[in-house]
């Protein structure tokens, strides 16, 4: 799809997903259109339970936008491209299946946002991220501002927003910004273990369970628990949960049907 700048193959119910312009993969209008329509297949696909979301090569996972797009536009055309821009890492976040990102290198500017927008993230220990946009007169535009201080809190977002200094993978770590650090040699087999352990599990509680999380995360604790409530009723009610329960009594391993 969208002329191989983004590449996906699914095995074992898993997508693998690779953003493909090396050596940057910066991300342009073309890649940000792919991804979200993309997505909306990969939940449509029965075939498929996670997404696991990386870079090609080495360098980058995705090391910005395409500033050389940007340059051109005027800020009508700006508006337009931010509207995109959220659109695709808010599907990706909103997403009815788990998305991994495995992180083989940068991801700077929009690489860190689409990073945050997915639901784990593993990292290359060369891994390095930053916000930069204020070093070029601007600030991020998709959703870096928001989501960052989720993850990092209030004062620790400010100064990585404000400063734009590139950190490692360690640091990352420390932030919580990455849930696990290994080495590059290790990246996509980590990322693939954790894949296939999701892909394991029911997939409407697993559904669930991200949609509680995710609203919990923007609601207050009462409005969450009615959420949370809601969720567990649905995943209550599925052949899955029977199967799971019969499973444990029986000692053996569930067979999740989806349903």
């Amino acid at each position: 799809m969208n002329d191989n700048l983004i590449l996906c193959e699914i095995e074992n119910k898993i997508a693998f997903v690779t953003i493909n312009c090396p050596p940057d993969n910066k991300l342009n209008t073309q890649i940000y259109k792919g991804l979200t329509r993309l997505m909306g297949e990969l939940e449509e696909n029965e075939d498929v339970n996670v997404i696991l979301i990386t870079g090609s090569g080495e360098e980058a996972f995705v090391a910005g936008a395409d500033i050389n797009e940007i340059a051109e536009l005027d800020t009508v055309g700006m508006m337009d491209l931010t509207k995109i821009t959220r659109i695709a890492f808010s599907k990706i976040e909103t997403l009815n299946k788990p998305v991994i990102a495995a992180i083989n290198g940068v991801a700077r500017g929009g690489g860190l946002e689409l990073a945050l927008a997915c639901d784990l993230r593993i990292a290359s220990e060369h891994a390095k991220f930053a916000f930069p946009e204020i070093n070029l007169g601007v600030i991020p535009g998709g959703g870096g501002t928001q989501r960052i201080l989720k993850v990092v809190g209030l004062g620790t977002a400010k100064e990585l927003l404000y400063f734009g200094e590139m950190i490692d993978a360690e640091k990352a770590l420390q932030l919580q910004i990455v849930n696990k650090v290994v080495g590059q040699d290790k990246l996509l087999s980590t990322a693939k273990e954790w894949a296939e352990k999701l892909a394991q599990k029911a997939p409407v509680a697993l559904r669930m369970m991200k949609m509680a999380v995710n609203t919990g995360s923007n609601v207050d604790l009462e409005s969450g628990l009615t959420v949370e409530a809601s969720c567990y009723d649905g995943a209550f009610a599925t052949e899955d949960r029977k199967e799971a329960m019969a499973a444990f009594f029986e000692k053996r391993k569930p067979k999740f049907v989806g349903r």
